[in-house]
């Protein structure tokens, strides 16, 4: 894992744009930010994107610190970052295909229809950005890292890269109890395993960074000594290899020890994610 080495000599800095977009599906306006590399130039050939769900988050991040470190390094290629600033979190991130046991994530099919049909028409638009597949990521962190991952899964036509901080995939259809069936509960986990072999094809090309940290939480429901973030993970990362995927082709896993749920453990690791995203 890279570090985060300090301030940069100017010539390295990036860019901050303010950006909004005003959504039908979602019936609110969008704040964005938009860090553009160094350099940038609008009629050069497109950038590669990476799409970044709670994009508020960014100074907490140091995000853009981060990348104009890289860019110092020379280890990353120039990419544009569109910051997507959350609205209602708990209903419009989740799985587009189904609500959790409490309803919640009951517009993340509406957010994947701003993303697909507002959100990156605008951006390809405005910006030197590539509409390539191959060129384009998403991520996000906790329950954004779990909508980055379910919308990634589903349309491998629009992106070929995710990366999740954290991921909530302990997200369930029924409520957990003595007797609860994480096979069958964790929504996600199913998404996976019930996708049929045509559509399958299509995602081949799919590679996934997945992060998580032993103090993520505390919770270990099925008392393995493992605590269920871990546990989670591991099991989507199980899902994925039953389908063929291959760890360290396609899989990077990284668990952080002494890792925390919050934005300055994910920044931590933010270098290493882009390396793996946007490395030279």
């Amino acid at each position: 894992m890279l570090p985060f080495t300090g301030s940069p000599a100017s010539a390295f800095q990036t860019t901050l744009v303010a950006d909004s977009v005003l959504s039908v599906p979602l019936q609110r306006a969008v704040r964005l930010e938009v860090i553009l590399p160094p350099g940038y130039d609008s009629q050069s050939a497109p950038y590669p994107v990476l799409y970044l769900n709670d994009g508020q988050d960014l100074p907490r991040l140091r995000l853009q610190e981060i990348m104009d470190s890289l860019y110092q390094q020379d280890v990353i290629r120039p990419v544009v970052v569109v910051a997507i600033h959350a609205g209602d979190r708990i209903q419009e991130y989740g799985t587009a295909a189904q609500a959790d046991y409490m309803k919640r994530g009951s517009k993340a099919g509406l957010y994947t229809d701003f993303v697909l049909t507002e959100l990156l028409p605008h951006i390809q638009k405005q910006y030197a950005v590539s509409a390539d597949a191959a060129q384009t990521a998403f991520a996000g962190f906790s329950l954004g890292g779990l909508s980055a991952f379910d919308i990634v899964w589903h349309h491998p036509d629009r992106f070929s890269r995710v990366g999740v901080f954290s991921g909530s995939f302990w997200w369930r259809s029924k409520a957990f109890s003595t007797a609860y069936n994480d096979y069958h509960d964790r929504i996600m986990h199913v998404l996976i395993r019930q996708t049929p072999a045509p559509a399958l094809a299509g995602k081949k090309a799919l590679q996934f960074w997945l992060q998580t940290g032993t103090d993520d939480e505390t919770s270990d429901r099925n008392n393995n000594g493992v605590i269920d973030s871990i546990d989670d993970t591991l099991d989507i990362i199980h899902e994925l290899e039953a389908k063929g995927y291959r760890k360290e082709q396609q899989i990077r896993y990284v668990e952080v020890q002494g890792g925390q749920h919050n934005q300055e453990t994910w920044s931590a690791v933010m270098p290493g994610f882009l390396v793996w995203a946007f490395g030279r």
